[in-house]
């Protein structure tokens, strides 16, 4: 630079500075203004957060709750509530992270997955208006991702496509399946996610009649409560249909207390159409609260299991994703 130019910019320098200044201003301002109080947690490590749906007396999801429709409890002790959040219908709300598992197993028909394309389409489309992302994997004798995360309708489609019959497939490996996607969730889906709790969850599709799996279903709910996921089942009419009548029964999966253990809930398809079930699925899980609190000091590294209590103070039915966290060492 030479002298000349130098001195010219040394110059207008006092003219120039406050025009940045301004600048910096608006900047500022604007960040402040897009991270508001109700939008932006701090994260403590210590702050331990759980998923909670709850329902009325007849079963139906209840939303528009406040903080003080809450109370939270750590073995038997009432804490407080340091952080409420629920699921809102904007793109900025919380993150929603859910894993199709579907059986393509020889049990399933032809008829079933040409339903359940249509369904699966109906069900991505209602969630479009929530910050929400999908995954798709397939389970026969093994687990296959053919999607990953995406909030794109046209990979979605394109991987529902992609959905074909395994006509070989003996087994049914529902409970590797949903061992799959909790660590596909882990892998890409964080627990926290611009100061926001994701909702994870995992929708197994299926007969209800796991087969050759080779883990085991503790296994399973043991790590879909560390990983702070909820396992939603839609049950097929084939099981169904095997023992020969049209009332839902009790199946093998939801036997296990995979479904109840994690806060989920099972949806019972008929042979007509799938789409109510998946408008029901929707309601449920968008009907969700995350609270999170402090453990009481001497609890947070003894390492023993606390058992914690999610309770609304006015009767409602409470659903959590897990009974309780276990503290570290």
């Amino acid at each position: 630079m030479t002298a000349f130019v130098q001195n010219e910019w040394i110059k207008y320098l006092p003219r120039i500075l406050p025009v940045f200044a301004i600048i910096y201003a608006v900047f500022s301002a604007s960040q402040m203004y897009a991270q508001t109080p109700d939008e932006v947690i701090r994260v403590n490590t210590e702050l331990t957060a759980f998923e909670a749906t709850v329902t009325d007396k007849n079963g139906r999801p209840v939303r528009n709750l406040s903080e003080k429709d809450f109370r939270i409890f750590e073995d038997g002790v009432e804490r407080s509530l340091e952080f409420f959040q629920p699921i809102k219908q904007q793109i900025e709300g919380r993150p929603l992270s859910l894993v199709f598992a579907l059986d393509v197993s020889g049990s399933m028909t032809p008829e079933e997955l040409e339903k359940l394309r249509a369904s699966m389409h109906s069900f991505t489309k209602r969630l479009a208006d929530y910050n929400s992302y999908f995954a798709v994997t397939t389970f026969a004798m093994e687990v296959k991702t053919i999607q990953s995360f995406t909030n794109r309708p046209d990979k979605l489609e394109k991987s529902f496509t992609k959905l074909t019959r395994d006509q070989q497939g003996l087994s049914t490996h529902a409970y590797d399946a949903v061992d799959e996607a909790i660590r596909l969730l882990e892998k890409k889906s964080p627990k926290v996610l611009i100061g926001r709790f994701t909702k994870r969850a995992v929708i197994l599709i299926t007969d209800g009649f796991p087969v050759g799996d080779i883990v085991s279903p503790e296994t399973v709910i043991e790590r879909a409560n560390l990983a702070e996921t909820s396992v939603y089942s839609v049950i097929l009419p084939s099981y169904s249909r095997l023992l020969g009548t049209q009332k839902p029964l009790l199946t093998p999966l939801e036997a296990s207390g995979l479904i109840e253990k994690t806060g989920g809930k099972s949806f019972y398809a008929n042979e007509k159409s799938f789409d109510p079930l998946f408008e029901a699925l929707a309601e449920e899980i968008t009907a969700s609260y995350a609270l999170a609190f402090y453990p009481r000091e001497e609890n947070r590294r003894d390492g023993k299991f606390h058992k914690v209590r999610i309770e609304t103070k006015s009767g409602l039915v409470v659903k959590q994703n897990r009974p309780g966290y276990s503290a570290q060492q």
